[in-house]
């Protein structure tokens, strides 16, 4: 008895954790149908850019960006006179966390390096723009 009794409580807990992790996550409004990359997994950032002031995020599909801080850019959206561009902020505001990867006007960066071009054009999905 005591070992179904174990099997019980363990799938009680696997359910809550699923559960758990079900709710934390949430999918958003997409920003666009297309992006620019350097390559067709984006995985190549296309260029760096300084943060030429503050942002703060409306929702969790955008990253915080302070004055100063540098900006790899992995893909540019299209859609929206393009608007919006998809990268990891670099710097110590993250601490000895790993950097986040969201969106962010582009109006708040100024291109510093420009290292691949952004000429493959990729469809968004569902992960692009998907909180966790």
């Amino acid at each position: 008895m005591k070992g179904h009794y174990s099997i019980w409580v363990l799938l009680l807990v696997l359910c809550g954790l699923v559960s758990l992790y079900t709710q934390a996550g949430q999918q958003m409004p997409k920003l666009s149908d297309k992006k620019l990359c350097a390559d067709a997994d984006c995985s190549y950032p296309i260029l760096i850019a300084k943060a030429i002031q503050d942002y703060y995020p409306q929702d969790c599909r955008f990253i915080p960006i302070h004055q100063g801080q540098l900006v790899y850019v992995y893909a540019m959206l299209k859609d929206r006179g393009n608007l919006f561009w998809a990268g990891s902020v670099q710097g110590s505001y993250y601490g000895e966390q790993e950097a986040r990867i969201g969106h962010f006007p582009s109006s708040v960066v100024e291109e510093t390096h420009a290292l691949m071009p952004a000429k493959v054009e990729v469809k968004t999905n569902k992960w692009d723009f998907y909180c966790q």
